[in-house]
């Protein structure tokens, strides 16, 4: 009992060591101890402490018996002191042990801990990194899209520029067309009018060529 005890403190031990510091065997500790505690690992690690529990009081009610029966017999007995010896010596080995116990339950809790807040903060790290990158890319997008901007507002005006002085061409040709209509009207007017004095010439013509020979007929 006492071997198999110092043996049990021994390993705790050692897994004490091995999880507060950094060393490959410690993420092999970490995965054995979550594996555990998950389904029915729980249940059987508190049976174990419950039972090493039980013989820590049953040893400490043994010793309370030795010292009463010593008290009332009024002699020391030397089984009976090897006994109360053997008994708080198997008392104390199994108190250390159930500490020994939770104080390794503790440290794999805080380490757990400690990883997730790690993960967390890191997130958190990357989350602002990705923010701070994000507004540093969207500051750069603001700048392109002004320069993108102010080139488009000078090719706009001088599009206007244009414009306007194919308007004033527009309007231009529209004056120099209508000029050439006006002088094309009055060409036709004066066409016309020449062709009326040309007919009437005729007609004047063709009246004087026959009174002629009208007369002719009248003097024979």
């Amino acid at each position: 009992m006492i071997e198999l005890l110092y043996m049990v403190i021994l390993t705790e031990m050692v897994l004490i060591l091995t999880l507060v510091f950094k060393t490959p065997l410690r993420k092999l500790v970490l995965m054995a101890l979550d594996k555990i505690k998950r389904g029915r690992g729980p249940v059987m690690v508190k049976t174990v402490a419950m039972t090493v529990f039980v013989l820590l009081s049953f040893s400490v009610y043994s010793i309370v018996n030795i010292q009463n029966s010593t008290i009332e017999a009024g002699a020391v007995n030397p089984t009976d002191q090897v006994l109360m010896a053997r008994h708080m010596l198997e008392a104390s080995l199994m108190g250390f042990m159930l500490f020994l116990s939770l104080m390794i339950d503790r440290l794999h809790h805080y380490i757990r801990e400690l990883r997730l807040l790690r993960k967390t903060m890191e997130a958190a790290r990357k989350q602002n990194r990705s923010h701070e990158d994000g507004k540093n890319s969207s500051a750069e997008e603001l700048k392109t899209l002004e320069q993108d901007m102010v080139t488009l507002r000078g090719r706009i005006k001088k599009l206007e520029s244009e414009c306007e002085a194919k308007t004033g061409e527009a309007k231009a040709s529209e004056a120099k067309v209508e000029a050439l209509r006006k002088q094309s009207e009055g060409l036709l007017m004066e066409y016309d009018h020449l062709l009326e004095e040309n007919q009437n010439l005729r007609n004047q013509l063709e009246s004087i060529d026959q009174n002629p020979q009208h007369d002719n007929k009248k003097s024979m």
